[in-house]
């Protein structure tokens, strides 16, 4: 797999993760703030991941 490849997988994750989060704040009953914070960290994860692998690339 390319780094570009790589980079646009990550980022259609994050996406999905970010639209979940979204459903869940609206429907927040269903979901503990456990659960919500645990999504956040990991979109963050994919966000730092993502620039990392940017800054590699140039």
């Amino acid at each position: 797999m390319s780094l570009n490849t790589h980079i646009t997988t990550l980022e259609q994750r994050h996406s999905a993760l970010d639209q979940e989060i979204t459903a869940a704040m609206v429907s927040k009953p269903a979901m503990s703030d456990a659960e919500l914070g645990e999504m956040k960290r990991r979109k963050l994860k994919l966000k730092e991941e993502i620039e990392r692998l940017r800054r590699e690339e140039q």
